[in-house]
């Protein structure tokens, strides 16, 4: 029983320790008066969990750049707004959040909106689909196969 125990803590201990590992990887910046520039790396790409808006009138938007395609440009996310006023002012409810991939090569921008603050969460990862992969060719080869040979064996005559 006491060695059940200190196996459920070891077990415990190393569940929490790589929790926390991970959870570090996610980065969040709050956005008010200068914008967030991101580069996302070839073979790489950009999750963006949340991304949202207290105040202001115009909507915040993650603007991107893909580097290596003639550097095209297009609004792929616009911020999910927090309503926080109460009673007769108050407007609809929180939006839904919304989330975003990007793949690289790509500059990621989010400029401040005037009278705002957004704030964003996001990840940056290596694209794993990527990596080299040996392939193996199979050529069958030739194996012997029995064959068999037949000798004539006298038939027996009957004799009168």
């Amino acid at each position: 029983m006491k060695n059940l125990g200190s196996r459920c803590f070891i077990v415990f201990y190393l569940l929490a320790a790589v929790s926390i590992s991970f959870a570090g990887e996610f980065k969040s910046k709050i956005i008010t008066t200068s914008p967030v520039v991101i580069t996302v790396a070839d073979d790489h790409f950009l999750k963006i969990t949340n991304f949202t808006q207290e105040g202001g009138v115009d909507r915040g938007v993650v603007a991107v750049t893909l580097t290596g395609e003639n550097n095209q440009r297009a609004n792929v996310l616009t911020a999910s707004r927090i309503d926080l006023s109460t009673g007769s002012v108050s407007q609809n409810p929180p939006e839904i959040i919304n989330r975003v991939t990007i793949a690289g090569p790509a500059q990621v921008m989010i400029a401040p909106v005037m009278g705002a603050t957004l704030f964003i969460t996001y990840r940056k990862e290596p694209n794993q689909g990527t990596a080299t992969s040996t392939v193996v060719i199979v050529t069958p080869t030739p194996t012997p196969t029995a064959t068999a040979t037949v000798t004539p064996t006298p038939t027996p005559t009957p004799t009168l």
